[in-house]
């Protein structure tokens, strides 16, 4: 055993003729094309603590870390896997938290059930990867980034993350559809979606559009927002005609305060459902709008119409999936 001074001024021992835990966590040791699989095995299952190891441009091909018969996997979290060679490594469970993945070859290699919380996975290679069942967190790196550059108004840093946040989330939504898993591939591509709007100008039309594709339909993945505009937007309306009347049979339907409150509880459950029949476009007749409601009748048969078109395209997008 020798002592091993990082610039930090801590000690620790350098084991295994330089390739004990001081080789690994020492940022000055080039390990570019080195061939460390085997060694970095022996050193994660002799129990040695491998977070935050520097292994930059390593050849780590066919690295094997599954840890058998148990539920918690080994742990590279806050390790630096620049460039590194992790194609066909068996990965099952590890935590690559706060890990950086910048540009790493990770083809065909297994990720099921690995935590990537927080983790740079810019430029990451992950064609024929296994990565069902990956705990992503709630907000990539780099989008984090954006948003919090955003919120001390460095736009262009933000800008610059958010680019990069959805060029992230388009490789792995690729990725994703190749493999069949179109509902990580939805995941993603709500994602991008989201990304390449925080690039936009704010108070932009394109800006305003994208957000209100995003509230109707979360583009295209969310269908059950479309049902829940539609409720809001059904009893909006009916509170509406149920304020300016509606005309029942030449008598009018409208909030009265002479009424009693059944009566009124009545004439509103009426204008509701005459909101269900404009919103449908069924148009039965029974109940006719009169003054003021019929503009709001209009817009409401309108939008009616365009949003149960919206949500036959958005459900059928999801169930041929």
């Amino acid at each position: 055993m020798c002592l091993y001074r990082f610039k930090d001024g801590k000690q620790c021992q350098l084991e295994d003729a330089g390739k004990g835990f001081c080789f690994w966590h020492d940022p000055t040791v080039d390990k570019a094309g080195k061939a460390l699989a085997k060694d970095l095995e022996q050193v994660v299952r002799d129990g040695h603590n491998m977070e935050g190891a520097y292994l930059e441009r390593a050849n780590l091909e066919g690295l094997n870390l599954v840890c058998h018969g148990h539920n918690k996997g080994f742990s590279l979290s806050r390790a630096d896997l620049y460039r590194a060679n992790l194609k066909n490594a068996h990965l099952f469970h590890i935590d690559l938290s706060e890990a950086s993945l910048m540009k790493a070859d990770c083809r065909e290699a297994n990720f099921h059930f690995a935590n990537f919380d927080r983790a740079n996975l810019l430029g990451a290679k992950f064609d024929r990867c296994k990565i069902e069942n990956i705990t992503w967190g709630k907000e990539l790196l780099h989008e984090e980034k954006g948003i919090d550059a955003n919120k001390k108004g460095y736009q262009d840093k933000a800008y610059d993350f958010f680019e990069q946040s959805e060029e992230i989330c388009r490789n792995l939504r690729k990725v994703s559809e190749k493999q069949g898993l179109f509902e990580l591939a939805g995941y993603f591509f709500y994602k991008e979606m989201t990304m390449r709007r925080q690039q936009m100008p704010k108070l932009s039309f394109q800006r305003g559009v994208s957000k209100l594709v995003d509230i109707f339909c979360g583009y295209g993945e969310r269908p059950a927002r479309v049902i829940l505009f539609s409720l809001g937007f059904i009893f909006i309306c009916g509170l509406m005609y149920f304020l300016l009347g509606i005309s029942d049979a030449g008598q009018i339907t409208a909030f009265s305060y002479q009424s009693s409150a059944l009566e009124n509880i009545s004439a509103f459950l009426r204008t509701l459902y005459f909101s269900v029949v404009t919103f449908t476009t069924l148009g039965y007749g029974d109940l006719v709008p009169v003054g003021p409601s019929r503009i709001v009748a209009a817009i409401e048969a309108f939008t009616g119409s365009f949003t149960l078109a919206l949500f036959v395209v958005v459900f059928v997008k999801k169930m041929t999936r």
